[in-house]
């Protein structure tokens, strides 16, 4: 995949994680399906456990945005979001990278 990740921040309503994550993985099911999309992560903070990241590759920028700008993708996201009290989210380029004892910086993606 490329360098391009969507993230995501959410707290859900209390008592409602359950659902949340059983409506965020039908999402991601959904959006994992879509040209350019890679592998779609939820992972829930350890020290605060109403506290979710969820993020995903993308082979281009364009490819996520054309995601975003699907029709269905606000009924998509809602089914979700009904289940939160706090999102956020946003789009980021990899700039640097370590593996094995090695780094790299990387140019800037447009």
């Amino acid at each position: 995949m490329g360098d391009i990740y969507t993230s995501g921040t959410w707290k859900p309503n209390a008592g409602s994680e359950d659902a949340f994550v059983e409506a965020w993985a039908e999402f991601a099911a959904w959006a994992s399906a879509i040209d350019g999309a890679g592998t779609l992560r939820l992972v829930r903070d350890q020290q605060q456990p109403d506290h979710y990241v969820s993020f995903g590759d993308w082979e281009s920028a364009d490819a996520a945005q054309a995601w975003k700008n699907l029709p269905e993708f606000s009924e998509q996201l809602a089914n979700v979001l009904q289940h939160v009290a706090e999102f956020h989210s946003t789009t980021m380029a990899v700039c640097a990278t370590a593996e094995a004892g090695t780094s790299s910086v990387h140019a800037p993606v447009a």
